[in-house]
């Protein structure tokens, strides 16, 4: 690719303007020759934007297993056989403790997440709005939360108990959505989205990309987040479980997942964009690069099924690049 049209790019996206879907699919489509190139730019448009702060979040699986829904990557579905651990919401005090670890990880804020396709109203609503305020008040961290397919007067309670952001991944491009879930649709969750966004939460929303989608069906997701106003990006990476029907599904190549990450960043330039599940059994060796990729954030201390660097690793990380992690506010 010519030097002057990625310097184009960038000078057009830093002065607010925008990619066509053609031109993020021609970056998309780069040799890996040529990806160390587009990382540097994007990761100056993260620099226009951003500076060098990254904001490390983490979570806990609140509630896991026997989820009705059968999301087709998903270790936590019933309507697969993957040996994952079944449990009800975990304790008050559990939540607490699983906080107070986050943060003093060097956590930014802290997601409550539960397996199902919702937390319906009633006593573990109940038991989570407690939990979410006290966690805030007590370990003082921002909280966020993903709890399925909840209702409008739920999001509310929600944002009146503090929470900061409400996450609900769309997955994957409107279009190849039917091919990875048929128990609910992209409607469903754009609804959720939206409805998030009127009772005030900030929206944190992305997917997973591996799942079999085309580069054109990525910058296809990338534009559907842009287009529903979503601030935060968790960008997860295919880790194929045992027992899920993408179980055989192959790795990607980590100069393809950076290249997918800087394209993410020519596309929606103010966005948090963060790496998520997977960075470690895909990106191997090179997961520093996604820090270099135009990424500003991190997940930290393992995912809902799967375990994750230690932290002490990815504090190096973050200190070698000079990269320090945004402190709680709250």
């Amino acid at each position: 690719m010519e030097l002057q049209k990625l310097i184009t790019y960038t000078e057009r996206v830093n002065g607010g303007g925008e990619l066509t879907k053609e031109e993020a699919l021609e970056l998309l489509s780069l040799p890996d020759s040529d990806t160390p190139l587009l990382l540097a730019f994007a990761d100056k448009i993260r620099q226009h934007f951003h500076g060098d702060a990254v904001d490390c979040c983490a979570i806990v699986n609140g509630r896991s297993g026997k989820c009705p829904e059968n999301c087709r990557f998903c270790a936590q579905s019933a309507h697969y056989d993957t040996g994952v651990s079944e449990y009800p919401l975990l304790s008050e005090t559990a939540l607490l403790q699983a906080a107070a670890k986050a943060k003093a990880a060097g956590a930014t804020r802290f997601s409550i997440v539960t397996g199902g396709r919702s937390v319906t109203e009633g006593p573990e609503f109940t038991a989570v709005l407690t939990a979410l305020r006290r966690i805030r008040s007590e370990v003082g961290i921002e909280t966020c939360c993903s709890l399925g397919l909840i209702t409008n007067k739920q999001l509310h309670e929600l944002k009146a108990a503090g929470v900061g952001r409400y996450h609900a991944n769309i997955e994957t491009a409107p279009s190849y959505f039917p091919s990875i879930c048929s128990t609910h649709g992209f409607a469903d969750k754009a609804a959720l989205i939206r409805m998030a966004g009127e009772a005030g939460l900030r929206v944190c929303s992305g997917g997973i990309i591996g799942l079999g989608e085309t580069p054109e069906q990525r910058i296809e997701m990338a534009c559907t987040l842009r287009d529903l106003g979503v601030d935060s990006i968790p960008l997860n990476i295919l880790n194929p479980i045992a027992g899920t029907p993408l179980a055989a599904a192959p790795h990607l190549e980590p100069w393809e997942i950076l290249r997918t990450f800087a394209v993410f960043r020519f596309l929606l330039p103010q966005a948090q964009i963060r790496t998520a599940g997977g960075r470690e059994a895909n990106l191997r060796s090179l997961q520093a690069y996604a820090l270099t990729s135009g990424l500003n954030g991190l997940m930290i201390g393992g995912y809902l099924t799967t375990s994750g660097n230690a932290v002490s690793v990815d504090a190096q990380m973050l200190a070698d690049l000079k990269r320090k992690p945004v402190q709680p506010q709250c």
